[in-house]
C-alpha cells in the first residue's frame, strides 16, 4: 500500500511538473497576440537598425508576415549573437529569427523551422588585397562575428589566422577599410549587397566556403508552433510573397 502511495504520489507530481512543459507555446503566443524574435540587428541587409531607428531588413520582413498569417503581431527585438540562443531557452523571446544556420550542434538544444534560405560563407578582402582564397590567410588578421558559425569554422580550419571578433559585418567593412584586419569571413549575399549598395571597399576572394541552410530557431517540444511556421513559410513560398521579399531585400530569390 505505501508502494502504491509513492507510485500514485510520484506520477501525480510527474504530470503537474511535465503538463506546463508540455504546452505548446503557440497557444500561448495567440493568446498574448504577439510574437516576439530575435536578431542581431547587425547584419544587413537581412536584419539591421535603419535611419528611423527600425529594424528593416530580409529576415525583419519575412517573420513579421509569418507572424500575421499565425494571427498575431510580430515584436523583432535585438540581441547581442554570442548570447541569442541562451536568450531563447530564457524565454526572453518566442523565436529567432536572424538568419541562424540550422547545424547539428544547434540542434542538440533547440529546433528549427525548414530552411526559409540557402546561403554560404565567403571570404572578403580589401579591393587591392593580392588574396584570392583562404588558404593564402596563414598568419594574416581576419573577422568574424562572434559566436557565429564564421567564427567555429575560421578556427577549426585555418590554424594559421589571427582571428579577431566583431558584433557585425558593418564594423567588419570599417576594419578592412582602416587597415586594421586583412579580410573577414560572412554570408555571400551580405558582402555582395555591401558592394553593390554601399561600395564598400573589398571583393570576394575565391570560392564559396560552404554552403548552410538557415531555418527560425525556436525552443524545443514545440511541434505545433514550428509546424505554424512551416505552413506560413510554405504558403509565402507558394503565392509569390517569397520571392517579391526576397528580390526587395536580395536583389535574388534566396530559397
Amino acid at each position: 500500500m505505501y508502494r502504491a502511495a509513492v507510485s500514485t504520489l510520484f506520477v501525480a507530481v510527474f504530470f503537474m511538473i511535465a503538463t506546463p512543459c508540455a504546452a505548446d507555446e503557440l497557444d500561448q503566443i495567440r493568446k498574448a497576440g504577439e510574437i516576439s524574435f530575435s536578431m542581431s540587428g547587425q547584419y544587413p541587409p537581412f536584419n539591421f537598425v535603419n535611419e528611423n531607428n527600425e529594424l528593416a531588413g530580409f529576415d525583419v520582413e519575412l517573420c513579421s508576415e509569418i507572424a500575421r498569417r499565425i494571427g498575431v503581431k510580430p515584436a523583432p527585438l535585438t540581441t547581442a549573437w554570442d548570447g541569442i540562443i541562451a536568450g531563447l531557452l530564457a524565454a526572453k523571446y518566442d523565436l529567432i529569427c536572424g538568419s541562424m544556420a540550422i547545424t547539428e550542434e544547434r540542434l542538440k538544444a533547440i529546433d528549427f523551422s525548414d530552411p526559409y534560405y540557402r546561403s554560404g560563407a565567403q571570404l572578403f578582402v580589401p579591393k587591392k588585397s593580392e588574396v584570392d582564397s583562404a588558404q593564402q590567410l596563414n598568419g594574416k588578421k581576419v573577422g568574424v562575428t562572434l559566436g557565429t558559425t564564421f567564427e567555429e569554422w575560421v578556427r577549426t580550419n585555418l590554424p594559421g589566422v589571427d582571428v579577431r571578433t566583431y558584433k557585425g559585418v558593418p564594423d567588419m567593412i570599417l576594419e578592412v577599410a582602416n587597415g586594421r584586419i586583412d579580410g573577414f569571413i560572412t554570408d555571400r549575399i551580405v558582402g555582395a549587397m555591401a558592394i553593390d549598395e554601399k561600395n564598400a571597399p573589398i571583393k570576394l576572394a575565391g570560392p564559396l566556403l560552404y554552403e548552410e541552410k538557415m531555418g527560425i530557431a525556436l525552443a524545443k517540444d514545440n511541434p505545433g508552433l514550428r509546424s505554424a511556421i512551416n505552413e506560413a513559410l510554405a504558403s509565402m513560398q507558394n503565392d509569390g510573397s517569397y520571392h517579391d521579399i526576397s528580390m526587395k531585400w536580395l536583389k535574388i530569390d534566396a530559397r
